[in-house]
């Protein structure tokens, strides 16, 4: 895996009084998880109190996640007041999410709308994308638009309608495009680093406070292949 966030090295993309938004390196996990290993979240909060030398603990709410291997926006609350109002955001589908991914083979449409229902399965941490409805399945859509033609592989730009367990990544592998390093979802090997190439590239909101919109794009990981996209 990439070098980990420290509070020195965190990537801020916006900060205001109300939320905080990282540039997330493949290999940070946002929440603590059972692995122990310490958080995004923990690093922001570190930033926090350092930058405004806060006494005490830092307030900081998780709106979202993103898988670990995945780079690119996370989105942080930094009040209790902005918290329920950024949930209500993402839950009402009010925050547009734009991802890149690099993945093998090209898909057989230029750009298409995926619809699958998604079934999880906990204990292998996977999700599974069926054609059609199975008990205790959830509906899952994406569009996605091929944007760039790399060597041997292809970059699509992915917009989310909902935001199901590793729906990106199952999605893509059932139509026969795996994202690149994605050992979980049929790519043959790993990226050298343990990330997989999908990145949360922009974010579009209304702010919880001000009302005005934020539009954040993170910049690309600093890897030949995602050199190649720009």
């Amino acid at each position: 895996m990439s070098k980990h966030s420290t509070k020195e090295n965190l990537q801020v993309l916006y900060e205001d009084n109300h939320v905080i938004i990282i540039n997330k390196r493949a290999g940070d996990i946002v929440q603590g998880d059972k692995t122990g290993d310490k958080p995004l979240s923990e690093v922001v909060k570190e930033y926090i109190k350092d930058k405004y030398n806060k006494p005490g603990n830092v307030y900081l709410g998780v709106v979202h996640r993103l898988d670990r291997p995945t780079s690119g926006i996370v989105l942080f609350s930094k009040t209790s007041k902005a918290l329920p109002r950024l949930n209500k955001l993402f839950k009402e589908k009010d925050a547009k999410k734009t991802y890149w991914a690099i993945v093998k083979n090209k898909p057989e449409k230029e750009s298409d709308k995926l619809i699958h229902w998604m079934k999880r399965n906990p204990k292998q941490n996977k999700s599974y994308a069926h054609k059609n409805e199975v008990p205790d399945s959830k509906k899952a859509i994406l569009d996605y638009t091929i944007i760039k033609s790399l060597n041997n592989y292809y970059l699509l730009e992915i917009n989310l309608e909902t935001g199901r367990h590793h729906q990106i990544r199952s999605q893509l592998s059932s139509i026969g495009c795996p994202i690149k390093g994605d050992l979980k979802y049929n790519f043959d090997r790993s990226n050298k680093d343990g990330s997989i190439s999908l990145h949360a590239s922009k974010l579009e909101f209304e702010h919880p406070v001000k009302k005005e919109l934020i539009s954040v794009t993170a910049p690309l990981p600093k890897d030949p292949l995602w050199d190649a996209c720009t």
